[in-house]
């Protein structure tokens, strides 16, 4: 099976298993809502939010370089870095979990929550931000292993499926409210701590398989994690988070009804932009196999291929947003149906973002991470200039228009930076151009 055609089934196998999941956390969202009130499902949102916040800080960084550098190792059949990696990786978490058991509760007293909702759940809380920790760095290794599924699906499917597991159980068996919230949090932490061990239990299998012809990790090796590590997590944020920096930024400028309808609009964004994402995460091992044979014709033939269909998900995406988002949008109510024409000017960023590839990528596998750092400020800094212009005038066209803009200006100046820096072109102009080359070349051959 060629790359391309792997590309699109494995991706889309795993988006779907991505919009399964979401829709699983959703109606959970709701039947907490319903059965147990709002007042308690603000109390879980704000959990959920702690948990994946403490979850990220936990590996110090290596969370977001998992992939990068598990793809490296394989390539180059260095198993006894990849242990050395995973070792500083997952004791990082275990340094981290311990100290927030310690100091945890005393640092919120001492900030004025010791009797807020997440210091009266603290021991469930702690569980759920290790067993999302673990399941980020596991998750990020395998894919680097090439084995998205086993990479994606504990995340975008068994946690969403423990949760509504939970639910349903507390609500059955627990016949007081606040007790049956409380048996949920529990039952929902243990589930996650179990399914992570499972999880690096696949970690396990799939290291030990992999060839050891290199030598073990050394002190210059887990420097050069440190300096991957920096950089990737400024990248991640800026990505990852993008557009929550963007509804704080907007707070200020929109009444609070829009800020609703642009907020369920970007988290639209963020679902289909993950489908995006998964083609570059499944592509990168094979990009560093080439790397690693100096192959620089195959290299090149793999970033196009896997443009070519992250460009044509998102055009297929953007259609289908262009023709469901306003009835999907009406669900929510009336108002929001003022959030179709924005929301399609969001899905064009996407693919714009696709078709100028994944150069942050490309400069991580040519050993420069830190040469897209001024492309993401750049892409921060339009973003705020974008919505202090536009949006006290267009309202929610002028913040789409703003992070249409900021977006755009960001994928175009990493696309520069990898050209200029790497000398390589990542986006689907390579493709086009390459197969144009190869068409002239034919009658020659003949």
């Amino acid at each position: 099976m060629s790359l391309y055609r792997r590309l699109a089934s494995q991706t889309s196998i795993i988006f779907a298993g991505r919009l399964f999941g979401a829709g699983v956390v959703f109606v959970v969202q709701a039947l907490i809502a319903r059965t147990w009130g709002p007042t308690i499902l603000g109390e879980y949102l704000v959990i959920i939010a702690t948990a994946n916040l403490a979850a990220v800080a936990m590996p110090l960084g290596f969370q977001t370089i998992g992939t990068y550098f598990a793809a490296e190792y394989r390539a180059h059949a260095r198993r006894g870095q990849l242990v050395g990696f995973l070792a500083r990786a997952y004791g990082h978490i275990v340094l981290v979990f311990a100290a927030l058991l310690v100091a945890g509760q005393p640092l919120l007293s001492a900030f004025g929550l010791g009797e807020g909702t997440v210091a009266r759940h603290f021991l469930p809380v702690a569980l759920l931000a290790f067993g999302t920790t673990m399941v980020f760095v596991n998750g990020a290794v395998l894919v680097g292993m090439k084995r998205p599924f086993a990479g994606f699906f504990a995340d975008t499917l068994f946690r969403p499926m423990v949760v509504i597991a939970a639910f349903l159980g507390a609500t059955a068996f627990v016949p007081d409210m606040e007790a049956a919230f409380t048996a949920m949090l529990w039952a929902v932490g243990c589930g996650y701590v179990a399914i992570c061990l499972v999880h690096f239990g696949f970690v396990v299998a799939t290291v030990r398989a992999v060839a050891n012809d290199g030598p073990a990790a050394e002190g210059r090796e887990a420097r050069r994690w440190w300096r991957f590590a920096l950089p990737w997590v400024l990248i991640a944020l800026a990505t990852d988070f993008f557009f929550d920096i963007d509804l704080l930024l907007l707070s200020s400028l929109l009444t609070r009804e829009e800020l609703a309808i642009f907020g369920v609009c970007t988290r639209v964004f963020s679902l289909l932009s993950f489908g995006v994402a998964a083609v570059y995460a499944v592509t990168m091992p094979d990009m560093f196999e080439s790397e690693a044979r100096s192959d620089r014709a195959g290299f090149n033939r793999k970033v196009g291929e896997a443009n070519l269909v992250a460009g044509g998900l998102s055009v297929l995406l953007l259609v289908i947003v262009a023709v469901a988002g306003p009835f999907a949008l009406m669900l929510f109510g009336p108002a929001f149906s003022a959030g179709a024409v924005p929301l399609v000017i969001l899905c064009l960023a996407l693919v714009l973002r696709s078709l100028l590839g994944p150069a942050s990528l490309v400069l991580s596998v040519h050993d420069r991470p830190y040469a897209s750092l001024p492309a993401v400020g750049l892409g921060i800094a339009a973003l705020v200039g974008g919505n202090f212009l536009l949006v006290p005038r267009f309202g929610l066209m002028g913040a789409a228009l703003a992070a249409l803009f900021a977006i755009s200006l960001w994928s175009g100046a990493l696309w520069w930076t990898a050209l200029k820096t790497a000398k390589v072109d990542v986006s689907i102009l390579q493709r086009w151009r390459r197969t144009g080359e190869n068409a002239a070349l034919e009658p020659s051959v003949r």
